[in-house]
């Protein structure tokens, strides 16, 4: 029936109405919270692109990690920064690392604590890209060998899930049969199944460090305007044994969401990436926006285009909102 008997505006009239018929539930217990761990004691360097960010020791690591916790947030992602790079990211795969010093750590102060561990080699690698580079390109194959002894580095030193993140072709086969040999087949892997190459990850490269010495990384990564081959990407990262799938950025991409979730009908991460919450930031700064609203608002959207999972830096703060805090 049209107006007058359908009015929509019924169910909107109060707080309590419109609870009672809202779709989308946002929970704290759909959120991870990324860190970035670097070496040293007390050390809290403020990432100046990411207001309210931190570069930090495994100490203030694990400070940071009880408030998330203690906030509702069921697990963090680690990002590591090393003490040196090397043209063979020896950093990312060493048991005495930066990574699997702070998983360690995480478990034996904080055992319920989801710990995801990100696998790439460009925070570790001295020329910033995220594979083997000969003759000034980066190399696949070889590449793949690296990627999977650091994920078994990580899940050795007690990690949950790990997170290859480098967009190599056939990572996630690699790692999982490294897994696998290893004796640790209950691991889940979170792919990073469509990533692009995106001008919204500024701020990270700052805070990990991570920032490619020469070229680009639009060799590996995928060109913004490809929503029909990032679904062949994800269908690859399934048959190689990926548990759960990852679009990243998130904002940009809210249509592949959608698709990947209706293809596949599986758990589907979204990454809410770091100049996604950075330009919120600036512009309530500037008082242009309402940052709490435009979070949640942003967080909601998210989980309304299908992800069951979302990264972000708002974790922590987004689970203390969703409570009223």
């Amino acid at each position: 029936m049209a107006f007058p008997l359908t009015r929509l505006r019924r169910l909107r009239a109060s707080p309590q109405l419109r609870a009672l018929v809202r779709e989308t539930e946002l929970q704290a217990g759909d959120l991870i919270q990324p860190l970035f761990v670097r070496p040293g004691l007390r050390q809290r360097i403020a990432i100046g692109s990411m207001p309210g960010q931190s570069q930090l020791s495994i100490d203030e690591m694990l400070k940071e990690a009880e408030a998330v916790a203690k906030a509702g947030v069921p697990g963090v992602i680690l990002f590591g920064i090393p003490e040196k790079k090397d043209a063979q990211a020896t950093g990312a795969y060493a048991a005495s690392g930066i990574v699997p010093r702070a998983v360690r750590a995480l478990k034996k102060e904080l055992p319920d604590l989801l710990v995801v561990c990100d696998v790439c080699l460009c925070e570790y690698m001295s020329h910033g890209h995220c594979g083997i580079v000969q003759a000034g390109k980066v190399q696949n194959d070889p590449s793949l060998k690296l990627l999977a002894r650091a994920a078994v580095a990580y899940v050795d030193a007690g990690a949950d899930i790990v997170a290859p993140s480098d967009m190599m072709d056939g990572r996630v086969a690699a790692i999982r049969a490294a897994l696998d040999a290893r004796g640790h087949t209950e691991t889940p892997i979170m792919s990073y199944a469509a990533k692009f190459a995106s001008a919204f990850y500024g701020p990270f490269r700052e805070a990990a460090e991570s920032a490619p010495q020469f070229g680009d990384r639009k060799t590996y990564q995928m060109d913004a305007a490809n929503g029909d081959e990032a679904l062949r990407e994800v269908a690859l990262d399934v048959e190689e044994g990926a548990d759960i799938v990852m679009v990243k950025p998130a904002l940009a991409y809210m249509d592949l969401i959608r698709r990947v979730k209706e293809r596949f009908q599986m758990p589907v991460a979204a990454y809410n990436v770091s100049g996604e919450y950075s330009m919120v930031k600036a512009a309530a700064k500037n008082g242009w926006l309402d940052e709490r609203a435009t979070a949640l608002e942003i967080l909601t959207g998210l989980r309304r285009a299908g992800a069951d999972v979302i990264l972000t830096y708002w974790a922590k703060d987004a689970a203390r909102w969703l409570r009223g805090g």
